[in-house]
């Protein structure tokens, strides 16, 4: 199985606390979509020994792509790679890209089942006009609520995206921002802690006072909020930040996260294969100029044992799959499980982890920390 994933770098207006690479100017969009066009064909053999089992367009922002745009992407895979027969191909959209206009003769949700888009992926956030504006979202809350209605008319794989832990919100806010949610029937959520990344405009007006910093116990709380009441409605937790009901869980990342190969199309985005990692320039121009001259911009680090031993600890431990004790020993050697295993008692005699079935995991009370866990578990080079 391999996955393709698609970076769009387009963006409406900037949301405070995002350090993705994107621009808010659309001038040279038609050159960034022929790039992309070349990439996909300069990069094919990459993947002649495997089906490619998902697409996902990520970005940026890929609903400011019209149906057109997005096909031409589409087809390019089609053309160059050897594509399953029921492959999951994922948009991320903002609510107001989703909104219908008035003299369209079909509204953008059958336009996306029309060219292969099975599963979108819906920036929400938060319902909370507030959080909104705070964060500096493009949609309002009514947008989001008729977006999600709209969407499930058409599409039944659908996630929305959640943020937690942001200044001025309250444990009933946060509540009430699952609930709505759960409201609409979604069959996965993604949410993820607010977090403050360094150049962004969200740290910045944190540096001058004119918002509060991010709370980490608010924020902690907030989680274990969650978990507990998606839990109690039927969702599985499968990975750190996802929830989904069963037959739900999102194809594109679970592949990421238990070590499957995936090429990064686009300004920015990383590829992965096992043995390497690479990524692309963060410059739209430089991308372009690049791709026509049939360049690939593209950095290589070659990940010696321990850095495929650490990732598979950080991707293991994120996930309900957990870390097989059996491949760590088959994989990496016999001194690597049992310095894993003398590492790894102190977080277990603190009930953060626990070993079953030969398989480590994270116990519940250790979720939250399941980063910072896994990191003090790696091993230098």
């Amino acid at each position: 199985m391999a996955g393709i994933y698609i970076h769009i770098p387009f963006c409406k207006q900037a949301c405070h606390y995002c350090d993705f690479h994107f621009s808010t100017s659309l001038k040279k969009k038609d050159e960034l979509l022929q790039a992309l066009v070349t990439e996909l064909q300069l990069r094919k053999d990459e993947f002649k020994n495997s089906q490619v089992e998902t697409i996902y367009f990520g970005g940026g922002t890929p609903s400011l792509l019209n149906k057109d745009e997005l096909k031409v992407l589409i087809d390019a895979v089609y053309e160059n790679y050897e594509v399953s027969d029921n492959p999951e191909i994922t948009l991320e959209a903002n609510p107001d890209d989703l909104m219908a206009a008035k003299d369209a003769s079909t509204t953008v949700f059958q336009d996306y089942k029309s060219i292969g888009i099975n599963r979108l992926s819906i920036g929400i956030q938060s319902f909370f006009e507030s959080d909104l504006k705070l964060m500096n979202r493009a949609h309002n809350s009514a947008e989001a609520k008729i977006a999600m209605e709209e969407a499930t008319q058409y599409f039944d794989n659908i996630s929305v995206d959640l943020i937690y832990g942001i200044p001025g919100s309250t444990t009933e806010q946060w509540q009430e921002n699952i609930e709505t949610a759960l409201a609409f029937n979604m069959p996965h959520i993604s949410s993820y802690a607010l977090t403050v990344e360094p150049k962004t405009a969200l740290a910045s007006f944190i540096k001058k006072g004119i918002i509060d910093n991010v709370d980490d116990a608010l924020a902690e709380q907030q989680f274990h909020i969650l978990v507990d009441t998606l839990t109690q409605h039927g969702y599985v937790h499968y990975e750190l930040s996802n929830f989904g009901k069963p037959d739900y869980f999102s194809r594109n990342n679970s592949a990421y996260w238990q070590g499957k190969p995936y090429l990064g199309i686009g300004p920015s985005a990383h590829s992965f294969n096992g043995k390497e990692r690479g990524w692309n320039v963060r410059n739209n121009s430089k991308y372009i100029n690049a791709l026509a001259e049939k360049n690939l911009p593209i950095e290589i680090e070659k990940l010696s044992k321990t850095d495929q031993y650490n990732e598979y600890i950080m991707t293991g431990l994120r996930t309900i799959w957990g870390v097989s004790l059996e491949k760590i020993e088959q994989d990496f050697g016999l001194r690597f499980k049992e310095l894993l295993l003398k590492e790894s008692e102190k977080h277990i005699s603190n009930q953060l982890l626990y070993i079953k079935d030969n398989t480590l995991r994270v116990t519940k009370k250790g979720l939250f920390l399941s980063d910072g866990i896994a990191s003090d578990l790696f091993l230098l080079n």
